[in-house]
């Protein structure tokens, strides 16, 4: 079922679904990437990893053992006789934990060795106050310090926007920063009715920039996931002026009542 929006899908914004639909679209931009670089440059899926220590109430199962461990205390055999060993030093191990994966993109160069370009599609931890985002912050930081390419892709209302400078208000955006031109950037401000643009992704310096098509990769993501009518049972947050909400249900009106 397609996207019934112009450009980017709000209904994607949610908790539920955002991490799902992260995957599937930074998996498209990499291998459309490719298929335009094949032969000069090497573009490869890295990931940011978060974690996350879970306190007694926040525990979930994360992984499924091989085999069930019961709490008999170990012993040796001695002349018959069982006696318990005891450690020399108690420790502890934390007992739960998240680990939160996010993917991101890699352009280097043919040989793998020099890393040219990142492509990163923010999520929610990079953009709310904590130390996720602080941890983001600081490895883009280093990228802006440095010869490396930096393309930021925001497709998310919420949560409080990467540092950059002569932004006007917009519901999206893409921040290009290319290493040569820094600390200039490049800003495409997207609202929520207009379709994503083509994107430019700088190379090395003396290579013409590849263009992505977002939209067409968006939508592509979208229809490959497989979301049904049960994505638009959910408020969207953050809310919606008036006229943008009603704009929202027109769209939802001209949907294919039934699935194919």
């Amino acid at each position: 079922m397609p996207s019934p929006f112009p450009g980017m899908n709000p209904y994607l914004e949610q908790p539920s679904v955002w991490h799902d639909f992260h995957g599937v679209l930074v998996t498209l931009i990499r291998l459309h990437l490719a298929r335009q670089l094949v032969g000069r440059y090497q573009v490869r899926m890295d990931e940011n990893v978060y974690v996350h220590e879970l306190d007694a109430e926040s525990r979930r199962l994360i992984g499924r053992p091989d085999t069930l461990i019961t709490g008999t205390p170990l012993t040796a055999a001695t002349s018959g006789a069982s006696v318990t060993l005891s450690a020399p030093v108690q420790g502890t191990i934390p007992q739960g934990v998240d680990l939160l994966r996010e993917r991101f993109v890699e352009i280097r160069d043919g040989r793998g060795e020099r890393l040219v370009t990142v492509i990163e599609l923010l999520s929610p931890t990079n953009k709310r106050p904590g130390v996720d985002r602080l941890q983001y912050l600081a490895k883009r930081q280093q990228y802006l310090h440095s010869d490396v390419n930096l393309v930021e892709i925001d497709l998310l209302r919420g949560g409080e926007p990467m540092p950059v400078t002569g932004l006007p208000p917009c519901d999206y955006c893409v921040v290009i920063s290319i290493a040569s031109k820094r600390p200039a950037a490049d800003l495409w401000p997207i609202g929520l009715r207009e379709p994503l643009p083509d994107i430019p992704i700088p190379l090395s310096e003396n290579d013409p920039s590849v263009i992505m098509p977002l939209q067409t990769l968006l939508d592509e993501a979208f229809e490959g996931a497989g979301y049904d009518f049960t994505l638009y049972a959910a408020h969207l947050v953050p809310p919606l002026s008036e006229v943008d909400e009603e704009w929202i249900r027109d769209c939802l009106r001209n949907m294919p009542a039934t699935l194919p």
